[in-house]
């Protein structure tokens, strides 16, 4: 459904009397000349090509000590987006423990509703009741201050396949009960987020072919390493999902392009070859780039946590030039050696928390892989700086996780694996890396 066209079925006249007039297309009322717009041919919408992920909202500590967003910094980086050509923002209930919408809210709302499109998903992970999916639902009409979504997202399905899709979509209505909410106008487009398998997913497009669910968008994982290179058990390869959703011209919303950040912050050997081609361009830009050369790619998501990478994200889509065949190949040999790299495939989404036991489970995993990462991880006691590496890696692992959240806490209980959109066998991870610790600890290396 159109802008225009749910105004029309909501009354709402001072909505309509600002709507922009752009050739019969919706779009903000204006568009910087540079931020690279890709249009919804199933709509008009005319979407920035980049889009804010509300997931990794910047944070501070309240009076108490207990972690709040920080709003001043949340504003500023809206007032920055907008202003810059970035009109798509997407969040979720499951956020931020639960804080992400309503940040999301108070800072759009100072901007006019026609500027910019909201994205949000029904998380009902934990309690899938009709009753308790349809008070998230309306809650978040609530914390993001507005009358409608204009994509709306059936969150994280594929593991488990179709039962586990109807346990928390179908038996409960609710399936039912959105398509309705559609047709009143309040969700303009109807989509899910997806991570699992290919045969997963082809369940979900079955149902596309079929009718019995028309996807009016649907958004997936991809990045140059997912796009071949994903576990394929668990979660299927990019390069399919894109193709199966490409031939049925379903646009498509990306997650994860920089895998948690990974993919901006590359070991050093990477990042030599890549400066050796483009001296002046980021890690994060080639990362940025794959994604936005496929043209079935409606919006980008980055989850921005500050000034700096937004205004360089900005200037990669506001100056945005496509991969060349030979470029897609370089970045294929870059992501074969990516997965040579002993990390752990952590995207920093917090899905896992809060541990019952106390353990920073994405914390311990991202201390990990940034000691990979910038080429500090100590592997032999033969290697050469043995003793400055074991001491750096130890004494920042202290300084980044307090000692009674460390890896070493995990009593393996499993509470945190069913919750990883990667799949990631977590407590098997952190055992890992508690060995490692202690390794480094004793000289055992």
């Amino acid at each position: 459904m159109k802008r225009r066209d749910f105004i029309k079925i909501s009354g709402a006249a001072a909505l309509a009397a600002c709507a922009p007039k752009v050739a019969g297309k919706n779009a903000p009322a204006e568009e910087p000349e540079n931020m690279l717009i890709r249009e919804n041919p199933r709509n008009g919408d005319r979407v920035s090509a980049l889009g804010f992920g509300c997931m990794r909202w910047p944070m501070i500590k309240d009076d108490k000590g207990h972690d709040i967003i920080d709003q001043e910094a949340v504003n500023e980086m809206v007032d920055y987006a907008i202003a810059h050509g970035i009109n798509y923002f997407d969040t979720s209930p499951a956020y931020l423990q639960g804080l992400s919408e309503k940040a999301a809210g108070d800072a759009l709302s100072r901007h006019p509703r026609e500027s910019y499109y909201i994205a949000t998903k029904l998380s009902n992970f934990g309690d899938r009741s009709k009753e308790a999916s349809i008070r998230m639902y309306y809650d978040s009409f609530k914390q993001l201050k507005t009358e409608y979504f204009d994509y709306y997202l059936l969150h994280s399905i594929g593991r488990g396949g179709r039962a586990a899709f109807n346990a928390r979509y179908v038996e409960n209505g609710m399936l039912d009960f959105l398509r309705k909410e559609k047709e009143a106008g309040r969700i303009r487009n109807l989509g899910f987020s997806f991570h699992g398998s290919a045969k997963e997913f082809d369940g979900f497009m079955e149902m596309y072919d079929s009718g019995e669910m028309v996807w009016d968008f649907v958004q997936i994982e991809m990045n140059y390493v997912d796009w071949r290179h994903a576990d394929g058990k668990r979660n299927a390869n990019a390069e399919y999902l894109y193709a199966e959703l490409d031939k049925r011209e379903i646009p498509i919303v990306i997650m994860e392009p920089l895998l948690g950040g990974r993919l901006a912050n590359v070991p050093e050997g990477i990042v030599r070859q890549m400066k050796e081609r483009e001296p002046d361009k980021s890690a994060a830009s080639w990362a940025f780039r794959f994604c936005a050369t496929y043209p079935r790619v409606l919006c980008i998501l980055s989850g921005m946590t500050n000034m700096t990478p937004l205004k360089e994200n900005v200037q990669t889509f506001g100056h945005f030039k496509p991969l060349t065949e030979e470029e897609l190949a370089f970045l294929e040999q870059m992501a074969i050696q990516m997965k040579e790299y002993p990390m752990v495939n952590c995207t920093d989404c917090k899905y896992c928390m809060p541990c019952p036991w106390g353990v920073n489970i994405p914390g311990v995993f991202q201390h990990y892989n940034k000691a990979i990462t910038d080429g500090t991880y100590a592997q032999s006691t033969e290697q050469k700086n043995y003793n400055k590496l074991k001491r750096a890696y130890l004494v920042s692992y202290d300084r980044a996780v307090e000692s009674l959240r460390q890896a070493d806490r995990c009593i393996t209980c499993g509470e945190c694996v069913s919750h990883c959109p990667q799949s990631i066998p977590i407590p098997r991870e952190l055992r890992r890396i508690a060995r490692y610790v202690e390794d480094l600890k004793q000289d055992r290396l």
